[in-house]
């Protein structure tokens, strides 16, 4: 680390000594210099697969008979998987899927999911006599995520839904049975969470259980979704706003010379999510930054979808400059950029100010939403497949 980059941080440390949290904040501020500085390794998985899970005798003697001479016979054949659901906490899955069951547990404590998991072995019943639907509501709503959710959206926004569903609809609804809930138990939840200040959580809430009560209604277990006449008004977001060419001048300038110069560059000129900049490096040719796209809906499995964006001549400076890119998290850059812009702007905004100098430059659209990561439609999709050339070409014109 160099004479300059110590320096930075040092002002950085000293800037947040006075913080909400700063400890928390000076501590991933050194993580992630010494991350930035050591060999790149993958981004953290949002879980992880743990070794089988193992049962005593006397558990396998409390199974059911079907399940017995399999679990003698084969050890134990039941996954546990430990998934992130907080900052410092985690839930423990537990799945058996073999000779036509499908078995699933979670909860925080090992000890009570294998409880749990031995539990629902006395009441499973085999899928080839068709599947058993749940009529209680959180019950339902795991046979909801697992068969419904899991085939719609991206692994991210699996988990991220889950786990707000396990904060907040969970413990409200519990195992009510789903002949019960009401309209105005749904719509006293909604109105807390608004009174709270918590409007985009009472968004993702109410979209989440129309999904769930829609599909009971689809398994004709209720008449109608008590969704249907809540009273739901969408909190109004506050919209970005691009910055200035002063201010990306004054914040290029304020970290010339640092480890933070090459990141600012990138999402300054390539609009990349904050979310993605894990995923930014180079192609092998240097003409372009490639990215995990996370907004793109992938079934469970299958491959993960990445966008290139083209070095731009306000770019390419700079990526010269650091043919070895090192991306910082967006959590540590946010800090360095709140630290810099202060409250004029939110790190989102370099997203903002990009998409505004493409239209700025005249970048053409279906270009431009390339660039951006956005869909074509359905039949730009399928019929679309724009050149590097035309792409390089398009880039050429984000000049000022």
């Amino acid at each position: 680390m160099t004479q300059n980059e110590l320096n930075f941080a040092a002002t950085c440390i000293t800037a947040m000594a006075s913080q909400p949290d700063a400890q928390e904040k000076i501590r991933q501020l050194l993580l992630d210099l010494i991350t930035a500085h050591s060999q790149p390794v993958a981004p953290d998985r949002q879980s992880c697969t743990l070794p089988k899970l193992n049962f005593t005798s006397s558990e396998i003697n409390a199974m059911p008979k079907t399940f017995r001479t399999e679990f003698r016979a084969e050890g134990c054949t039941a996954h546990v998987r430990k998934r992130k659901c907080g900052k410092n906490s985690y839930t423990y899955d537990i799945r058996y899927r073999r000779n036509g069951y499908a078995i699933y547990v979670t909860n925080k404590n090992l000890e009570t999911a294998k409880k749990l998991f031995l539990e629902r072995l006395k009441t499973a019943q085999s899928l080839k006599d068709g599947p058993v639907v749940p009529k209680t509501f959180h019950s339902f709503s795991v046979f909801y995520f697992e068969n419904v959710r899991i085939k719609k959206v991206s692994d991210k926004t699996y988990l991220t839904d889950f786990n707000r569903y396990n904060k907040h609809l969970k413990p409200y609804f519990k195992e009510t049975d789903l002949k019960k809930i009401t309209t105005a138990q749904c719509q006293r939840l909604l109105d807390n969470l608004q009174a709270e200040g918590k409007g985009k959580t009472s968004d993702e809430l109410f979209s989440l259980m129309n999904g769930i009560f829609r599909y009971a209604v689809a398994n004709h277990l209720i008449p109608y979704s008590p969704t249907d006449a809540v009273v739901h008004i969408q909190h109004q977001r506050e919209s970005g706003s691009a910055l200035s060419k002063a201010e990306e001048a004054e914040l290029l300038q304020k970290v010339a010379g640092t480890p933070y110069e090459i990141c600012f560059a990138i999402a300054l000129y390539t609009g990349i999510r904050p979310n993605e900049y894990p995923t930014v490096c180079f192609d092998g040719t240097g003409n372009f930054i490639i990215a995990k796209n996370s907004k793109q809906k992938k079934k469970r499995g299958d491959k993960d979808v990445y966008k290139k964006i083209p070095v731009s001549p306000m770019l390419r400076p700079y990526a010269e400059k650091y043919p070895d890119l090192k991306m910082f998290t967006p959590k540590y850059l946010r800090v360095i950029f709140n630290e810099i812009m202060g409250k004029r702007h939110i790190l989102y905004d370099l997203r903002t100010t990009f998409y505004t100098r493409c239209l700025e430059c005249g970048v053409a659209e279906t270009a431009l939403k390339t660039f951006m990561g956005h869909s074509l439609g359905a039949l730009g999709n399928a019929y679309t497949d724009l050149s590097d050339d035309y792409l390089l070409k398009e880039a050429e014109k984000i000049r000022y």
